[in-house]
């Protein structure tokens, strides 16, 4: 399944607030991570990773490593981390991450038009109307 743009965003967005809970570090990618990934996978669908200095990949050829191995959607590679979904098949539907699909708009609330949109402005154009200067009190005792 190939995530569209607006699906991506969309999960960005989810990925935003996320703490990592996976790292790849100087042993790189073996059998205990990817059984660790597939599970918080299958618990989560969305994972934010990170790849340690001292690991031998970067971000980039980890993500794509990982994401044949798990059979997940890469979202976002910043840096030294990445985003990787997968929707899970343990979690009820209720409780998924429900993707934008193609036909599907965002709901955006209506804005209330007032009776003078449209029409012209009787102030000059750039600056607002001129003020005069506020008449100073003499406060001599």
């Amino acid at each position: 399944m190939e995530l569209t743009s607006k699906q991506r965003a969309q999960l960005r967005g989810l990925a935003n607030t996320m703490d990592t809970i996976l790292q790849v570090g100087k042993d790189g990618i073996n059998e205990n991570l990817v059984k660790q990934l597939d599970d918080a996978l299958e618990a989560r669908e969305l994972v934010k990773c990170r790849v340690l200095e001292n690991a031998m990949l970067t971000a980039r050829e980890a993500c794509q490593e990982l994401c044949v191995l798990t059979r997940s959607e890469p979202v976002q590679v910043i840096g030294t981390k990445f985003v990787l979904y997968r929707t899970s098949h343990t979690i009820p539907r209720e409780k998924r991450i429900e993707l934008v699909t193609a036909g599907q708009k965002k709901t955006v609330k209506a804005v209330p038009k007032t009776a003078k949109t449209g029409t012209k402005s009787s102030k000059p154009a750039g600056k607002s109307a001129a003020r005069k200067p506020a008449a100073r009190k003499s406060g001599k005792k």
